[in-house]
């Protein structure tokens, strides 16, 4: 039986751009809900726009952090298009309030029933401060949307932590999807490095990073650098929306890593001593220094405005510490050294600065999305937020490794997983006995394997002893008697005893309205009924050929059936010596299968009104029981394989 989840998780990648959105349907009833699962600007920021112009009402849900930063993110992303790049408002400061108003918050592994059909449950996703992956059930249908996630533990933050459960799907990010990372500790110390060497000579450092995750980490990093090396170079956080987001990193400590919550007594880990507001007046300053600016991808905002600055000096150093989307300057330095970067048609920008590019994206890689999938063990997997080609080879990987039907739809594209519905039944006593009554078969057979009775010996410590053989079946044993090593060979090769003990029976599951789904014995359906005894029989009618009927066209009806049935009658007893054909003169009975010949000219059970020979054939009428169905068609494969014109 199909079972259709009933969600849309939404992804919001740009305004009025929703993607990442699965959409299902239980029967007629539809349930719409909205989960969000890190924030940041490319995630949220067309939210406003879909519920306070598109008239969205539905609930949407959140996690605290992400309820708490959301308003920061939207407002900031409002100012960086309208105010600076001059492009038309979508939404409003207003609207973005009685947005925030409609949310409702949800704690980690807290469990939701939004409503009758729907539940839903966070869990800890790790990437940024408040990302939870979500888990959501209807009935018997339950899968897992990822959002974004990593597996391995940062400075500040916790690697995803989700329980083990048995889902019909699971939704994963694909971001590196072939990327295999190196060890944390050796791609920090290069980082740190790098920066060393460049304000040491003199340089200034660019670190082009969002305002959550990556800024927290690198500054933890570097602050205690800092102070080890007892640098006194000025570390800058672009003032704003940075400045705003550590305030709450250090509200919520219980969110972060395990080492953050165990110095939060003594120090918190967000307060850096090195660490100090930046000012736009700061950008042509002479001195070195170290500035953290966003948007990450150099894709506009301080970030880009600092880069035309710094990036035409040679003692300058632009690090990468992220993921960057084609089409932005972050991907274009990235993608090799360039000396010259088309900002537009008028603007040139003139790169002479160092490039430096590290893997400390708060993504997963390869390898923890391959533990991830190995770890829930979904029955399918569907692959998003990632770049096709590479999101491929990681669904190949999925399914040849794994053995998981894996999916990498394409935007607009549909998917459809069926899902198996699993029903909690009581079982009757009866039923219970029926299962438990002993059902011991004996065979005799001779072994193909050689015995070697001295380890029988050894293991049995002693020479005469009792052994069992177990196959795939637990209850069949094969028992032998070893007495001596002198008949070793004769064990090896003479009878063996062999025991199956299968208990098992056909029950019938029966719901009633109000009740308890119940598994009954056969014998107690009639009573829960109220009926009285019957029986189900099953029924054929096939031609049978019994040579030349010229001979018999002469007779009468009723001696011709006769004669026919004595044939039969004959035919089955050879064939059948070790069962009991009756003769009733109307019809044959072999156990409760029932046999007689048919004159009707269109009968119900018949398989085929053709025959071959019309005048050598007629037809039989059989019924049996379930309990003989094996009989029955042996007795027909008989009728149909032999002529009885010899009879």
């Amino acid at each position: 039986m199909e079972s259709e989840l009933c969600l849309i998780a939404a992804c919001i990648w740009a305004i009025s751009i929703i993607v990442d959105i699965l959409i299902s349907l239980a029967s007629l009833h539809l349930a719409i809900t909205i989960l969000f699962f890190p924030v940041s600007s490319s995630h949220i920021c067309a939210l406003p726009y879909f519920t306070e112009v598109c008239g969205y009402n539905g609930p949407i849900y959140m996690t605290y952090p992400t309820l708490a930063l959301a308003p920061l993110m939207l407002e900031d992303y409002r100012k960086v298009m309208v105010d600076r790049r001059g492009e038309a408002e979508q939404f409003s400061n207003d609207h973005i309030m009685e947005c925030m108003k409609k949310v409702i918050p949800v704690d980690l592994k807290q469990t939701i029933q939004v409503d009758e059909d729907l539940q839903i449950r966070a869990y800890y996703a790790g990437h940024v401060l408040g990302a939870a992956m979500f888990y959501a059930k209807v009935g018997d249908a339950a899968m897992v949307y990822t959002g974004d996630y990593n597996m391995t533990p940062d400075r500040h933050l916790g690697a995803a932590q989700i329980d083990r459960m048995q889902l019909d799907l699971l939704i994963t990010e694909s971001t590196y999807a072939t990327t295999i990372r190196d060890s944390k500790y050796g791609r920090e110390r290069e980082f740190l490095k790098a920066v060393h060497n460049c304000v040491a000579s003199g340089g200034k450092v660019l670190i082009p990073t969002f305002a959550l995750g990556r800024a927290q980490e690198l500054c933890i990093l570097l602050d205690d650098y800092w102070e080890r090396m007892n640098l006194k170079i000025p570390i800058y956080f672009s003032a704003g929306l940075t400045v705003q987001a550590n305030m709450y990193y250090k509200m919520l400590i219980s969110w972060t890593s395990q080492k953050v919550k165990e110095t939060y007594t003594t120090r918190n880990a967000f307060d850096f001593k090195n660490v100090q507001k930046f000012d736009r007046s700061m950008i042509d300053a002479p001195g070195p220094c170290v500035l953290f600016a966003t948007p990450g991808m150099i894709s506009g905002g301080f970030s880009l405005e600092v880069f035309k600055r710094w990036a035409p000096s040679k003692l300058n150093l632009i690090t990468l510490p992220g993921y960057c989307v084609a089409g932005t300057i972050g991907h274009k330095l990235m993608s090799g050294k360039p000396t010259k970067i088309d900002l537009d048609k008028d603007t040139q920008i003139d790169v002479q600065c160092q490039i430096h590019q590290l893997a400390f994206s708060p993504h997963t890689d390869s390898k923890g999305i391959m533990d991830l999938v190995k770890f829930l063990s979904p029955k399918h997997v569907i692959l998003v937020h990632g770049e096709k080609p590479k999101m491929v080879t990681l669904k190949e990987r999925i399914h040849s490794e794994l053995g998981i039907p894996c999916h990498d739809p394409a935007n607009n594209e549909t998917v459809s997983i069926s899902s198996t519905l699993s029903i909690k039944a009581e079982s009757s006593s009866m039923f219970i006995q029926s299962c438990s009554t002993p059902n011991f078969k004996f065979l005799k057979r001779n072994l193909n394997d050689k015995i070697n009775s001295k380890e029988l010996s050894s293991k049995e410590g002693g020479t005469s002893s009792m052994f069992f053989r177990r196959r795939s079946n637990p209850h069949v044993k094969h028992l032998n008697r070893n007495l001596d090593e002198k008949f070793d060979s004769s064990l090896s090769c003479g009878p063996e005893l062999e025991v199956s003990d299968d208990r098992v029976n056909e029950g019938i599951l029966v719901m009633e309205n109000g009740k308890k789904t119940k598994v009954v014995h056969q014998d107690e359906l009639l009573l829960l009924l109220g009926e009285q005894e019957h029986e189900v029989r099953f029924a054929n009618c096939s031609p049978i050929y019994f040579g030349s009927l010229d001979d018999t066209h002469v007779m009468d009806c009723i001696s011709r059936k006769s004669l026919w049935l004595s044939q039969l009658s004959s035919k089955l007893s050879s064939e059948l010596s070790d069962r009991n054909v009756q003769n009733f003169g109307e019809y044959l009975q072999v156990e409760s299968f029932t046999l007689s010949i048919c004159s009707k000219e269109s009968c119900p059970y018949r398989t085929t009104n053709r025959i071959e020979n019309e005048s050598a054939a007629a037809f039989y009428c059989c019924s049996w029981l379930v309990a003989d169905e094996v009989l029955a068609w042996q007795i027909i494969s008989i009728l149909e394989k032999h002529d009885l014109s010899s009879t």
